[in-house]
């Protein structure tokens, strides 16, 4: 199995964190929204808005806004969200998946195009490129967990299927459908997760040089700060060298 992409560390690094922070808060708003909106507005009859809930906690959001979104999910004038994937290859034939939570499609798949083919890549069509990925259910947790023998333990009795640890954290994956009930059962042997979430992980991962990693680092940032975009995957990695240039 693929190691887990150092992007994310290199991404955090390099982020405004207020900016990125108000782009999370408002993505975990809209899902918890559509969550309430196409179930029970009670997260303990909704496994969607529960998972949504405590994805907002990791990230502390405030309760007040957490019980707003789900509020306004109720009411007629809430927003009437798609949810659409769109998948394509950056530069270096890098594959990435995209997905997003949009009220016009339209202007979603305008977007999505013109960020493609400003960094160098194209967009194609619906299978193009998911075949390289799995689907997932995928829980993080700090390293401060335990170390990864703990883990693995405390994974294997939770119902995962697979783990994955470094010195950044530790990375668990379970069928979809057992998301909820794997995350729960971790909870009770390790603490609370940063992080519950359905994910796309990818079959293996493709090292890129420099100026592939540049224009990949664009196009991401470009699709993240995006208001319908809800998550970005890809399949590559930037190997130590390229990201002490970066």
């Amino acid at each position: 199995m693929a190691g887990h992409s150092k992007w994310a560390n290199i991404q955090h690094r390099k982020g405004k964190q207020d900016a990125q922070r108000s782009r999370i808060f408002s993505r975990l708003s809209k899902e918890i929204s559509v969550a309430a909106k196409l179930g029970d507005p009670d997260p303990d009859h909704n496994p969607r808005l529960r998972l949504a809930v405590k994805a907002a906690k990791a990230q502390s959001m405030p309760r007040d806004v957490i019980d707003r979104a789900i509020r306004k999910s109720q009411t007629g004038d809430a927003a009437d969200y798609t949810a659409i994937r769109y998948e394509g290859y950056g530069a270096g034939g890098i594959a990435i998946v995209v997905e997003a939570l949009t009220d016009n499609l339209n202007r979603t798949a305008s977007n999505v195009r013109s960020y493609f083919t400003k960094a160098g890549g194209n967009l194609g069509q619906t299978g193009s490129v998911v075949h390289a990925f799995d689907h997932l259910g995928e829980i993080s947790y700090p390293a401060s967990a335990g170390d990864a023998d703990t883990v693995l333990m405390a994974a294997i009795e939770a119902g995962a299927t697979d783990v994955e640890s470094d010195e950044d954290g530790h990375w668990i994956y379970c069928r979809v459908e057992d998301l909820s009930t794997v995350a729960e059962a971790l909870e009770a042997s390790l603490g609370e997760a940063n992080e519950a979430k359905l994910a796309w992980r990818p079959q293996s991962r493709t090292e890129v040089d420099l100026e592939t990693a540049q224009k990949l680092m664009r196009l991401i940032e470009m699709l993240e700060e995006d208001d319908d975009v809800q998550s970005v995957t890809h399949n590559f990695d930037i190997p130590e060298a390229v990201a002490e240039q970066l």
